[in-house]
């Protein structure tokens, strides 16, 4: 099997740094990106993988990497988009600065992020977005991370189009609700994970998701075998939305 490099965004922890340990076993190289150091060369050492510092809201960071990649001489087969935040919120509650920042990490993020990436990726290649299944369910607190979702899940449309001289290919996966540290980042107590776990063992799949469930779809989607698809989406969701 060809070696491929491949660049996960937000992998130091959740469905990135599972992403990134399989790919390691793959024996790919693998670029990780991370907005906190310490993570990053935390992984570093556990995984042996190659990190950059690029917050997704920074702009200038997201630029430099694009530059420190192409300076550096290395051609990527693959990105994976998933880097992401939830801040839950209703409507009512909802302010402009929280706005601004679901849509500056989530939306704005992955596309500067590609934008920079493009000069380095290979033809073909494949770039995979983590969105969520909040584009297809709604949930009390999330409109505007659904939105967020939703208008990346438009632009890769237009991308498809725009990048397929380029042998650039855009796919998603939705991932249901899964046991990451997403959970605590948006200030749900140990308890009120543990009730919407228990809740999903009334689903198909009887369980809650785990990061791992979410990696097979997503090394398909960078594999030579997707080569024909184009804004295809899987929905990994346990049977959640059935």
């Amino acid at each position: 099997m060809q070696i491929k490099t491949i660049l996960i965004t937000g992998a130091t922890s959740g469905i990135g740094l599972a992403l990134a340990k399989h790919n390691v076993t793959l024996g790919n190289n693998v670029i990780i990106t991370g907005r906190n150091q310490q993570k990053l060369d935390a992984v570093v050492a556990d995984l042996g993988v190659k990190a950059y510092l690029a917050d997704s809201a920074d702009l200038a960071q997201l630029a430099a990497l694009g530059k420190s990649l192409k300076d550096d001489g290395i051609t990527l087969d693959g990105v994976v988009l998933n880097a992401g935040i939830f801040h839950p919120s209703p409507f009512m509650n909802a302010t402009p600065e929280h706005f601004d920042e679901m849509i500056a990490v989530n939306t704005k993020g992955p596309f500067f992020t590609l934008q920079a990436l493009q000069p380095c990726l290979a033809n073909p290649s494949s770039v995979v977005f983590v969105s969520s299944i909040v584009v297809q369910k709604g949930f009390p607190g999330a409109a505007v991370y659904s939105a967020s979702k939703a208008a990346f899940e438009a632009v890769i449309h237009v991308l498809n189009v725009e990048l397929a001289d380029l042998g650039i290919r855009v796919n998603s996966v939705r991932p249901g609700i899964t046991a990451t540290e997403i959970h605590s980042k948006a200030g749900m107590s140990t308890e009120q994970q543990t009730a919407v776990f228990e809740s999903l063992k009334a689903t198909p799949l009887g369980r809650e998701l785990r990061a791992e469930d979410h990696v097979g779809s997503i090394q398909y989607l960078l594999e030579d075998a997707s080569k024909p698809l184009r804004n295809v989406t899987i929905e990994v969701d346990g049977g959640y939305l059935l």
